[in-house]
């Protein structure tokens, strides 16, 4: 599948939180109309504060805000910064808001996973860093992330996408006397030269794109594919791509997770490793901190950035959103920085020594991802795995 790319746009990567929040401040502070941001975590911490006030501010000078976090990974957001927000004026959705922990059935495992900003429907962001200081992870060293910043056609779009999410979370949610979302800006001039796509996963008309758009990039790769995930599992189909273009002579680079705050995925990820190893197949685990990014490039032209991750959760079940792009200038940017991480914070693992692994680590990474099969069949998506 071909995505529907849009051209004149202008792309700004933007490596962790250091680049991406003050940007997204910047833009909150230049909004005149309205501003749409979806998180999965919105935390009360430092960053958290920090754009919250920002926000409320928009929302005072009288911007139309709205903010969208989900039920789960925002669930410690306090209701004291709740009613600040809404106080100043700030228009607050919960996507999902009841969650249990003893539950897997699928519709409390769809969850909000998109970062997603739009200001004014001229400026736009999407990515994978979620609204929390980048040092208030649980583990030591900052995490590795990316996101994007879209002038042009395309923030237009995910301005749109955002609106159709509002609309159909809202009624359930809002009572009659909520205000309308205001009427959709016009669709601005281009801003450059770029062609790229918004790609999301929902669970109606759009359940495997960003799927579909990986599968077609890597089966038409000729030269390298670079892949950096958090939570890497993916079903067989996606696996057997990946082999099959490393057998062809294609140079295929997997920078994936080393260190985790959840260790029940980094195991079962293992459990793939061996005939990915044997195909050929580069693999690189960061441990410098914890890596966050859902990106890759492809042939030094193609590139994706977004918070899809390759995992049951991401494919199958959550709400996630990536921009594709065909530009080798941006391509070249987000390649040289995942060169840097793998060169500076990761560690390659060398195919003789990761066949000659103790039995009770073996036992522990099978058992790992015996455990993980068995909760997505429990959740009903284990079919293709």
């Amino acid at each position: 599948m071909r995505p529907a790319y849009t051209r004149g746009n202008r792309l700004l990567l933007l490596v962790c939180g250091d680049q991406y929040f003050p940007s997204l401040e910047y833009a909150i502070a230049a909004a005149q109309r309205e501003i749409f941001l979806e998180t999965y975590i919105f935390e009360d911490d430092a960053t958290g504060q920090r754009i919250a006030a920002a926000l409320m501010q928009a929302a005072r000078r009288g911007v139309a805000v709205h903010l969208m976090v989900d039920g789960f990974g925002s669930r410690n957001l306090p209701r004291s910064l709740r009613e600040s927000l809404g106080s100043a004026g700030v228009r607050l959705l919960t996507y999902r808001p009841k969650v249990s922990a003893l539950t897997l059935r699928r519709e409390r495992l769809r969850r909000l996973h998109r970062k997603l900003a739009a200001i004014d429907g001229c400026v736009a962001f999407v990515g994978g860093i979620n609204v929390i200081d980048d040092d208030n992870a649980q583990l030591p060293g900052r995490p590795h992330d990316y996101a994007v910043r879209v002038e042009g056609p395309l923030a237009f779009e995910v301005r749109a996408a955002m609106a159709r999410l509002w609309r159909r979370v809202a009624p359930l949610r809002l009572d009659r006397r909520a205000q309308p979302l205001p009427a959709a800006p016009p669709v601005g001039p281009g801003q450059g030269e770029v062609a790229a796509a918004l790609l999301v996963r929902d669970n109606l008309l759009h359940r495997n794109d960003i799927e579909r758009a990986y599968l077609a990039a890597i089966a038409s790769a000729r030269e390298e594919i670079l892949l950096a995930c958090a939570y890497f599992l993916p079903g067989r189909h996606f696996r057997h791509a990946l082999i099959g273009a490393a057998r062809r002579g294609v140079r295929v680079q997997l920078l994936l997770q080393g260190r985790t705050d959840h260790p029940l995925q980094l195991y079962a990820s293992r459990a793939l490793y061996g005939r990915l190893l044997d195909a050929g197949v580069e693999i690189h685990e960061y441990e410098a901190g914890m890596l966050h990014a859902k990106v890759a490039v492809i042939d030094r032209r193609w590139a994706t950035v977004g918070s899809s991750n390759l995992d049951p959760f991401s494919l199958l079940l959550a709400r996630e959103a990536n921009v594709v792009v065909e530009d080798p200038r941006f391509a070249a940017e987000l390649r040289s920085s995942l060169n840097q991480a793998i060169e500076q914070g990761a560690r390659c693992l060398a195919p003789m020594h990761w066949r000659k692994q103790p039995w009770h680590r073996r036992a522990r990474i099978w058992l790992a991802y015996g455990v993980v099969r068995l909760l997505m069949v429990i959740a009903g998506q284990g079919g293709e795995q």
